[in-house]
């Protein structure tokens, strides 16, 4: 009587069933380096954000005079700002001497596809009432 000889290689079911697995693997996989390359964009943005805020912060006391106010534009990049300057009494006194603390606050807003972002940053600075603290040429 002859030996059956056992069949060598994978099933058709077998076959199918390692490329399912294979594509969610896959899948996931890809779904990974997307959000991954999103975060990258999204920091970019920030970063592009926060160097027009930092910009627009140091602007009072040496482009302009350092005086109560609300100043806004458009920078490069679709990137909106709006800076605040207002006299800074940190003990609510009114005492006012011959240099004054001014709060000078910055936000930069910009679109993006999860909706409007926004960085604000802030900083205390001293200088005389509407003065110029220098300039720059």
């Amino acid at each position: 009587m002859p030996l059956k000889r056992r069949q060598r290689g994978y099933s058709l079911i077998e076959v199918l069933v390692a490329f399912a697995i294979l594509a969610m693997a896959l899948t996931v996989l890809l779904r990974i380096f997307s959000g991954g390359l999103r975060n990258v964009d999204a920091a970019s943005e920030y970063a592009q954000a926060v160097l027009v805020a930092e910009a627009e912060l140091a602007v009072p006391g040496i482009l302009e005079a350092l005086q109560p106010g609300l100043t806004d534009g458009v920078a490069e990049g679709g990137f909106e700002w709006r800076r605040q300057v207002q006299p800074y009494d940190p003990n609510g006194d009114g005492a006012i001497g011959p240099i004054l603390p001014y709060y000078i606050a910055v936000e930069v807003s910009w679109p993006s596809q999860r909706g409007k972002r926004y960085v604000q940053l802030e900083t205390i600075r001293l200088g005389e009432a509407g003065t110029f603290a220098g300039t720059i040429e």
